[in-house]
Order: structure tokens, then C-alpha cells, then sequence
């Protein structure tokens, strides 16, 4: 049964809150599609909502104690396997780099040490191609949805997003491979973001007993067939993966629920806690064996951990104003970082629209551009005698340190070599290191922060896997110095804390985090003392942030076209109602349906949900519920025909079990295309009520489009019925689905809400609806 939507009556669109009629426009301007990767891909919404139909209920009462005790431990087995897995991914990807990229650079500086510098230029630029070239490959041909940071999209699946392979094996394998690849080459991008997509795309395998594509499935791990608990795996993934990226056990919980998670409660806090913990604990025992000299060229420093200052941290009232200052400073450059972001990406979305091949000589310019800078750049700063006081020997040679030899002669070094002759991770612990007040050049700290700040922008959208948290962080650190080397004796804090907390200031401007950046930061410098200093600098820029754009993930998911939620209702939403966005035609299933209907409407629309409805000839058509069109296509591929139009028994559904219509794993869904029938097949009848979901959520026409955004947020709807508000000819007036809820779609409906004043002060002040 089929029936066209009305039109919405006059009194829906007349609200009290209005001074003029709204009009309707009658074209649909937004489509449900969006950018993955760099490829252009449909957009389904996640089901968690519990279908609560006939199998599930006789599912869930047939579970006696022992299953429910199994259930609960695979649950917190498959934590530990997640956190467990995560820590060697993550400490196999920083030994690869370390090595790699060390390498690399000791080749290098022994052909400068023979005056070879030709040679080592040749060297040190061929290493990056081919490193750089080697990512780009992979993630171009193999898995395009590895490239960026991983974070928006994964951001977006848990606000009920399902983009195409984000989460798949190969997706996995590119991932870790790329990131190596991409950071050793000396690309300006961070694998703390790739860490996260790495966390996820290993928890969502699990959650699904492996992959069935490349025949790796594990059926004792095949206990949570639904979105809901897949989705609370991967949030402890993605809290794993920065837990393992930072060894930042804390933060990284903290940021799985201050950034990541649009649902959140205790029980998954635990688990989340949990799994941060078994990444911390292998992480420990890993460094351990590595400090024994048996990793190469990696051990010493340990997993990202930068020790600032092993003394008191003292600072007084007249340190505030500088605090406040980097703070404002961190806020400025961090809305300008993403609205330059956010410019340099759309013209590579239009690059990347030409071809693969564009794609891949994008990445290979921007290698080849990268190593010409920071190997030249250097020449231009002079050498600077050894100071006879330091720390650690002068000049640096054959190793990681604070003093690079470059060019310089004996008892010189050269202090933009240290910086940009390096790892991001050394150049990170350079200027966080204590005691090295006069070890830099006011020059050489501003040439550093100009090269990070652009190469940074330039190397995040190319396709490898890149992340921003570790080029933000040494981007902030470098003008945090800069600041403190112009304080200078007018502060008691040295400028290696300046560093920390300029780090601080910027990933607060350009990510709008607070709590778990501020975790995340004390974890990384092992100080408890800087936590004023660092919530201050914090609540500092992005207070002053806000008032430009908005955070840099956020503003990656628009671009990409995700159709995230956000947290708050849009002020114009409450000048409408449900029944003024919902759209049609709405396909409506009789509770016993003719099979030929069923067929001919999968076939005719990519509808997932469809209204089941009652008739009989004395009363109104009365709902009995909602069915889901993976359901639909179970029924028609196992055959539960009747020959009449009656109720069938219970006999009749034996066949049936609750893991028939369990929902598959990535990949796995059956399509209407796949079934063959009989022409006696198609006349033939379906019972629908006992696979019906019997209590779907409806609201009634008139309510607020503001109170309905936010249900279907917060419950983590992908359908929400909209009944009448008077008894009419259909129980049911439309189905909400998240597209129905974008500003882009609504605002298309109705061109005067863009006019008057809201578009004015959203124009001026782009973040101040959110204050209301």
C-alpha cells in the first residue's frame, strides 16, 4: 500500500514565534552523500534503537544466567583485546618510525659530517619520496577512506553515521602502514588522529567476529550483532588509540567523551576506563624491554612522554598575564589554522576531482616541497658555540638531541637544525626541554613556527593518513617559546614551560577541547603543577576561538558532508514543526501484505524503515508498528509465504531465529536484487506482525522541530514517526530521518528562514546561537 504525503496545512506553517508566513520551497536541495576519503559515497544512519519484535523478545526470555554471565565477560574480554591489540599497534608504529626516519637522518648526518652535502641532499629528499609516494599509492588505490586524520569520521559513527569502509580490514592495514610511511618521510603530520581510526576500525572488527570479506572471522567472538554495542566498542577503540598515541590513559577517556561520543553513561565509562588501562600497562612493559638498548634506534625517550622540568614548577600572580596572553594568541592562530584548513581542502577536493593520478602528485609535491625547506632552511640560520653548561653533549652526532652539528664546525651547533632537521617528537621535546633558555634565536624560533603553521595546513589533506594532534602541538609550542623568550626575565616560568603551555593555547584554538586537552597535556609533561596554568590557557583561547569558527573536526565533518547532530537545537527550529520538514511519499505496509507490494517498494525506493498499519472496515487504519527493510529482505529470502491473507501461527515461524535477523557486519547486508521469485511467489501473502518492531517512537505533527532533534538525538533514532494531531485517513503523517533534521535540508524548505536577523547575527557571530 502506497500513499502520498499531504501537504502542510496552513496552521503548521503560521507559528507565534513568526511575523510573516513561511513558504515552503518545493525542490529538494540536499542529498544524502558525502566525501570519504576522496571519494563520493552514500550515507546510511546506524539502527540503535532495540527492534523490539517477536524473535528478539522470545530471544531475550529464552536467556537464562549463564548466557547473560557470557555475554557480560565477552564484553570486557573483547576491551582488553581492543586495549591490548591498540598498545602494539601503537608501539610497533612509533619503533617503525623511530627507525625509519632515525636512519634516515644518520645517513644523512654522516654524509654532512664528510662535507657531502650534495649527496646527503639527494639522500635525505629520495628517502621522502619514496616514503611519501609509497603512502599515497596504498591509500589511493587500496583504501582511500584511510586518508586524514580518521577522527571526523570516526566522530561521526558514533553520532549514527555509517560511511562506507571507514571501518573495514583494509582500511586497517593502510592506516598503520600509511601513517608510517607518511611521518617518516618527514611529512609535517601527526599519528595521534590515525591512532584513533586505528583504535576503531580494530574494536569494530572485533565487534563483529572479523571480517567476513577476506574469510577472518572468529564465531566465539560473534556475540554483539548490533549497532549499539558495536558502537560502545568503538568508542573504547577510539579512547585506546589516543591512550596509546600519547601513552595518556586518562586523557584518552576523557576525550573519547568530551569529543568523540554523542551517548555516553557509566557502564561504558568503565569499560572505556578499562581498556585505557590494559593500553597503558602493555605500553609500560614494551618501553621497559626497549630501554634495555633492544629496539634500535628507539627506547630512549619513551612513547611521546616529555619530561618539561624535574623541579617545583613556582609562579606567581604577575605570570597570569602572560598565561592570558598566549591564551588569546593560541585562540587567534587556532581559528585562523582551520579557516585556512578548511580553504586548502576545498581547493584539493576540486584537484582530486580530476583523478587519482592528480591525488598522487599533490602528495608528491608536497613531499618534495617539505624536504627542500627543511633541508635548506637551516643554511640560513647561523652556528652558535656549544654552551659550556649543557646538559647533554654538544654538537649532537649520530643520534636524537638538542644540539645538531648541521654544517656548523666542531664546538657549534646549529639551533633551527634541532628543530627542523628532525622528528616532530624531537623537535617537540627541544622546545619543551628545561634549562636551554639561550639555546635559541628569536629568528630561528619565528622561522620555525612560520614553517610549521603552513606545512602543517599543506600536508594534512593529502591523501596519506595524517594528523593534525602532533603538528598543533609543535606549532604551539614553538610560538609558546617565542613568547617566553620576549618575557623573558619578567616571568618566573622558563621558557620550556612557555612551550607547554603555547601547546596548549593552540590545540585549544583549533580543536576547542578543555578537559581532556588538559589531561592529555599534564600526561604528556608528567607535571601535576602546570594544571592551573594549563585550564587557564585552556578556557583562554577557546573562549576567544569561539567567537570566529568552529572546531576543526566539526568544521572537516561539513566539508566532508557528514550529516552529524549537533548537541543543541538551531534557534529557528523552534519556529517550526515536525510536520513542516517531514517529506514524501511515505510508504505504508499493511500488517498481512501481498509479497508482489513488498518487492515492487524495496525495489522502488532505498527506504530502510517502512510504517506497518492495521485496517479494518468499521474503524480508522490504526499503526501496529515499524519494520526495517533488512527484515523485509530476510522474509522474502527464507520464503515465509502464505497462500491466504490470515494471521499465521506460531508453528509457522520456526524457522526463524533472532540471529536471522541480527544486524550483519560491514559490508554484509543482502539486496533486494539478490532474490529471485516465482510468479506464484509474488501472489502469494507475508505476515508482518511478528517481525514488526511494536513500539517505534512517534510525536505527534505539531511538536517543535527544536523537542524533536533533540529526542532523536539523544535516544539515537534512525527513524522517528510522526503521527497526526486529529484522527485522519493515515495513522501516520511521515518518517523523521536524520537528513530531515540538517540545517542545509530545512533551509532549503524555507529560503525566508536564511533572511531577517538571525542570518545577520549568525553572519557578525557564527557561534552566538549556541549561547541560547
Amino acid at each position: 500500500m502506497t500513499t502520498s504525503l499531504p501537504n502542510a496545512d496552513e496552521e503548521s506553517l503560521t507559528h507565534p514565534f513568526l511575523t510573516q508566513p513561511l513558504r515552503r520551497s518545493t525542490s529538494n536541495t540536499t542529498s544524502q552523500v558525502a566525501l570519504v576519503g576522496v571519494n563520493v559515497c552514500p550515507i546510511e544512519s546506524l539502527d540503535y534503537e532495540i527492534i523490539e519484535n517477536d524473535p528478539f523478545k522470545q530471544d531475550w526470555r529464552s536467556h537464562g544466567y549463564i548466557q547473560i554471565c557470557q555475554y557480560m565477560f565477552m564484553k570486557w574480554t573483547l576491551c582488553f583485546l581492543i586495549g591490548f591489540i591498540v598498545s602494539l599497534v601503537g608501539f610497533c608504529n612509533n619503533l617503525a618510525v623511530e627507525n625509519i626516519a632515525g636512519m634516515k637522518f644518520v645517513v644523512t648526518s654522516n654524509m654532512m659530517l664528510a662535507h657531502k652535502y650534495w649527496a646527503a641532499f639527494l639522500v635525505f629528499w629520495a628517502s621522502n619520496f619514496v616514503l611519501a609516494l609509497f603512502a599515497s599509492l596504498i591509500t589511493a588505490f587500496i583504501a582511500p577512506e584511510a586518508a586524514g586524520s580518521g577522527i571526523p569520521e570516526v566522530k561521526a559513527y558514533l553520532n549514527g553515521v555509517d560511511a562506507p569502509g571507514i571501518f573495514s580490514l583494509r582500511t586497517l592495514v593502510v592506516k598503520i602502514a600509511g601513517s608510517i610511511s607518511a611521518v617518516s618521510g618527514s611529512l609535517l603530520v601527526g599519528k595521534a588522529g590515525p591512532m584513533v581510526h586505528t583504535g576503531a576500525c580494530i574494536a569494530s572488527l572485533l565487534g563483529q567476529g572479523g571480517s567476513k570479506k577476506y574469510r577472518l572471522t572468529w564465531r566465539w567472538l560473534q556475540f554483539f550483532k548490533n549497532d549499539r554495542d558495536r558502537r560502545d566498542l568503538v568508542t573504547c577503540g577510539s579512547a585506546a588509540g589516543i591512550a596509546a598515541a600519547f601513552r595518556a590513559p586518562v586523557g584518552g577517556v576523557l576525550f573519547a567523551l568530551e569529543e568523540m561520543a554523542s551517548w555516553w553513561r557509566s557502564a561504558l565509562l568503565w569499560r572505556a576506563f578499562f581498556t585505557a588501562a590494559a593500553v597503558a600497562i602493555v605500553l609500560r612493559a614494551l618501553i621497559d624491554v626497549c630501554l634495555s638498548g633492544k629496539c634500535g634506534l628507539f627506547g630512549n625517550g619513551g612513547l611521546i612522554m616529555f619530561d618539561v622540568t624535574s623541579e617545583n614548577v613556582t609562579y606567581h600572580i604577575r605570570d597570569v598575564p602572560p598565561v592570558i596572553l598566549l591564551g588569546v594568541i593560541g585562540g587567534i592562530f587556532g581559528s585562523l589554522y582551520n579557516f585556512l584548513l578548511v580553504k586548502v581542502l576545498r581547493i584539493y577536493n576540486l584537484i582530486n576531482e580530476k583523478g587519482t593520478v592528480y591525488r598522487i602528485l599533490i602528495a608528491c609535491s608536497i613531499s618534495v616541497f617539505t624536504s627542500c625547506l627543511l633541508f635548506g632552511l637551516p643554511w640560513l640560520a647561523s652556528c652558535r658555540p656549544c654552551p659550556a653548561d649543557a646538559s647533554e653533549a654538544c654538537p649532537t652526532i649520530g643520534r636524537s638531541g638538542n644540539y645538531k652539528k648541521f654544517q656548523c664546525p666542531a664546538g657549534h651547533y646549529n639551533d633551527l637544525a634541532s628543530l627542523i632537521f628532525n622528528t616532530n617528537d624531537d623537535a617537540i621535546k627541544n622546545l619543551f626541554s628545561q634549562g636551554t633558555d639561550s639555546e635559541f634565536h628569536y629568528s630561528t624560533i619565528l622561522i620555525f613556527f612560520v614553517t610549521c603553521f603552513f606545512l602543517s595546513i599543506f600536508s594534512y589533506g593529502i591523501v596519506v593518513p595524517a594528523g593534525l594532534f602532533v603538528p598543533v602541538i609543535v606549532t604551539g609550542a614553538s610560538y609558546g617559546r617565542f613568547v617566553g623568550m620576549l618575557i623573558g626575565s619578567h616571568s618566573n616560568l622558563n621558557h620550556g614551560l612557555f612551550a607547554v603551555l603555547g601547546s596548549a593555547s593552540l590545540l585549544g584554538g583549533s580543536m576547542r577541547m578543555t578537559v581532556s586537552l588538559c589531561v592529555i597535556m599534564l600526561e604528556l609533561t608528567n607535571n601535576l603543577l602546570l594544571l592551573p596554568l594549563i585550564m587557564l590557557v585552556l578556557l583562554v583561547s577557546k573562549t576567544v576561538a569561539d567567537a570566529f569558527n568552529g572546531n576543526i573536526y566539526d568544521l572537516i565533518m561539513k566539508l566532508k558532508g557528514f550529516p552529524y547532530l549537533e548537541a543543541h537545537a538551531e534557534p529557528y527550529m523552534r519556529q517550526l514543526t515536525v510536520g513542516d520538514v517531514v517529506m514524501g511519499p511515505l510508504q505504508l505496509f499493511l500488517g498481512i501484505e501481498k509479497v508482489s507490494n513488498i518487492v515492487h517498494v524495496l525495489k522502488a525506493t532505498r527506504h530502510n524503515g517502512f510504517p506497518v498499519i492495521d485496517e479494518s472496515p468499521s474503524e480508522s487504519p490504526v499503526l501496529f508498528g515499524l519494520i526495517l527493510r533488512a527484515h523485509l529482505i530476510t522474509l522474502l529470502k527464507k520464503k515465509a509465504f502464505l497462500i491466504t491473507p490470515v494471521r499465521a501461527g506460531i508453528d509457522a515461524f520456526k524457522q526463524f531465529s533472532a540471529d536471522d535477523f541480527a544486524k550483519k557486519g560491514l559490508g554484509n547486508g543482502d539486496n533486494i536484487e539478490d532474490i529471485e521469485l516465482t510468479n506464484e511467489e509474488m501472489e502469494m501473502f507475508i505476515d508482518l506482525h511478528p517481525f514488526t518492531n511494536t513500539s517505534p517512537y512517534t510525536v505527534v505533527e505539531t511538536m517543535s522541530l527544536a523537542k524533536a532533534i533533540i529526542l532523536f538525538r539523544e535516544v539515537g533514532l534512525r527513524h522517528l514517526l510522526v503521527t497526526p494531531k486529529i484522527s485522519s485517513r493515515s495513522p501516520v503523517v511521515g518518517i523523521l530521518t536524520r537528513h530531515d533534521f540538517m540545517p542545509e535540508h530545512i533551509l532549503g524548505l524555507y529560503p525566508p528562514l536564511v533572511r531577517g536577523r538571525w542570518k545577520r547575527l549568525r553572519f557578525r557571530f557564527p557561534r552566538l546561537e549556541k549561547v541560547f
